[in-house]
């Protein structure tokens, strides 16, 4: 998928939520996130003080695809498992670049379904 602004997300809880977006630019070319830092998370509302789920590239659950513009999100399994579902909550990631300039890629509304198989 390409970075387009909003996206609701949906997964359940104690799987491996993946999610692979692209950024891209208006000409529908990709843009190099080398030397980028990523940061996503989710939250219950906009105005809660604790996340769901905290990703980032400095703990390896978001990779940067460089010259491709890949970006790939894994909320690991152990952390959805801790997700009391179901739940609606709020989620968006952030790219920053090496000179710290901060861009708001892509959000939306959240969705965890329960985990029927333990």
């Amino acid at each position: 998928m390409s970075c387009t602004g909003s996206y609701d997300w949906n997964f359940t809880q104690g799987e491996d939520a993946i999610l692979q977006i692209t950024y891209k630019d208006s000409a529908g070319s990709p843009i190099n996130n080398t030397g980028y830092t990523a940061r996503c998370q989710g939250r219950e509302s906009y105005k809660a003080l604790t996340t769901l789920f905290d990703s980032t590239t400095a703990n390896g659950q978001i990779v940067l695809g460089g010259a491709d513009g890949a970006i790939t999100i894994t909320i690991p399994s152990t952390v959805t498992a801790l997700i009391s579902a179901p739940l609606s909550g709020v989620w968006d990631i952030e790219l920053v670049t090496g000179s710290g300039i901060v861009k708001n890629l892509l959000g939306g509304s959240l969705k965890i379904h329960p985990e029927v198989t333990k």
